[in-house]
């Protein structure tokens, strides 16, 4: 029996022991949802924090509760470690680590070469490596394969590679890591057909493609229609100030068309592992075939540009109250990158927090779901204790997040002037609301007010 039948058997009797390497915000899901579907796994990190979270019960992600880490620990099928020896009991295992971009905006792929030359002196035989690190199109073939084929292991007979894209989307609450058709590309019809077994066991739908190259580039694609779709949104925004449109009832209308119109919503910038990188490794991997993407660099420019457009519209705003930014007092009010979650990757908030700095403002912020954050000068930012009391004492709140929990009333009728990013407070109407994509004006009642 050969190795590939091996493997295959041992998938289907669930004697097959995995392991995830990377316990973060995609590998720790997918950990969890392998023990659920009756298999032993192993969850590397050399992180010695994480993993005694991990052993105690307690999750550092939004998407896993310590009820259900606990259950997966009570089976004693889930064992965390930091420890790469264990590599040489396991059968398959899955790369989970993160992919950033260096200063020069060019990929970061040290993680997936750390990984690879850590586990290489404990492979064997007959294992499945399944890389689902976001990275530019030729990544698995150039940093894996090579190093696999230098050991004398031939693709499709005595190991077993694929390349599979994560698509987390933390805090959304109807897709999962179990019902988000998963794409997967092996090096040979062997590798996929086996890695599509494995992966089928905890996950619906696995969606087969041709090659590593066809499903790192569909990842890059999803993300990068997403960005420029976004620059896109963003600069009608801009035109709407312009015109005195209001870009938010403009899309709302274009969004009743039953087809052909997506809705996008403009924002204070863009964040995230995916979207603010993502395109930014197409672009990079498309240079070395000498073919550059307008498209691409554009968008990212529209984007990286939002918070300092908002710097400029709060600016605006103070104006019209005869403020100036410098020594106003400002709230941010939400600083994760998305709603009712607490992961601050990439936010827009913490470039909009320097930026006021910058600008001479005395700024806080609020967040029930971020609690700190460490920024520029290496100082702790923590969140403010939320009161209505408190609130009173600034010049200005700016709403980065639109989290679900804020009392969006209580907010409105405090009657500060109010910043919103996100159309959150789409139903009040007070001149001292002031939406990115609307113009600002100074109303009769105030003109007259600061007359007398």
């Amino acid at each position: 029996m050969g190795f590939y039948e091996q493997l295959s058997q041992k998938i289907e009797m669930k004697k097959a022991n995995i392991g995830v390497i990377g316990m973060g915000y995609v590998g720790l899901p997918l950990a969890v949802e392998m023990v659920k579907s009756g298999f032993n796994v192993c969850g590397i990190d050399l992180s010695e924090e994480k993993i005694q979270s991990l052993r105690n019960g307690k999750s550092y992600i939004n998407d896993i509760s310590d009820q259900e880490l606990q259950e997966s620990l009570d089976t004693n099928r889930f064992f965390p470690t930091n420890e790469y020896e264990v590599v040489k009991e396991l059968d398959a295992i899955s790369i989970c680590v993160p992919t950033p971009l260096s200063e020069n905006q060019d990929p970061d792929t040290s993680y997936i070469s750390s990984v690879i030359e850590s586990v290489k002196p404990y492979m064997k035989k007959g294992m499945l490596v399944t890389l689902e690190s976001t990275t530019y199109p030729g990544t698995t073939d150039e940093l894996i394969l090579k190093e696999f084929q230098r050991i004398g292991y031939e693709p499709g007979n005595d190991i077993f590679l694929c390349y599979s894209p994560e698509r987390v989307d933390p805090g959304n609450e109807s897709f999962h890591t179990n019902n988000v058709p998963k794409v997967m590309g092996g090096i040979t019809d062997n590798c996929n057909k086996v890695g599509k077994l494995l992966y089928s066991n905890y996950i619906e739908n696995i969606v087969p493609v041709s090659s590593p190259k066809v499903a790192e580039m569909s990842k890059l694609l999803e993300n990068t229609f997403r960005s420029v779709n976004i620059a896109f949104v963003n600069e009608m925004a801009l035109m709407c100030e312009r015109m005195d449109i209001d870009v938010w009832e403009v899309i709302d209308a274009a969004a009743t068309k039953p087809f052909g119109f997506m809705k996008f919503q403009p924002g204070p910038g863009i964040g995230g592992h995916c979207i603010p990188l993502d395109p930014m490794y197409l672009s990079w991997k498309a240079k070395g075939f000498r073919f550059y993407s307008k498209f691409i660099d554009l968008a990212q420019s529209i984007n990286n540009n939002m918070p300092d457009v908002v710097t400029r519209k709060t600016s605006e705003v103070l104006n019209i109250y005869g403020k100036s930014i410098n020594s106003s007092k400002i709230l941010i009010l939400g600083m994760a990158y998305k709603p009712n979650i607490s992961d601050l990757r990439e936010s827009p908030g913490l470039y909009l927090y320097e930026l006021y700095k910058e600008n001479g403002a005395n700024v806080d912020y609020y967040d029930p779901h971020a609690h700190s954050f460490i920024d520029e000068d290496g100082s702790i930012a923590h969140s403010i204790t939320y009161s209505k009391e408190a609130l009173k004492d600034y010049d200005c709140m700016v709403l980065v997040t639109n989290h679900s929990d804020f009392d969006y009333d209580e907010l409105a009728n405090l009657d500060i002037p109010i910043v919103d990013t996100r159309n959150a407070f789409k139903d009040y109407h007070q001149a001292h609301i002031h939406k990115l994509g609307t113009t600002s004006k100074v109303n009769k009642k105030h003109q007259e007010s600061i007359a007398l």
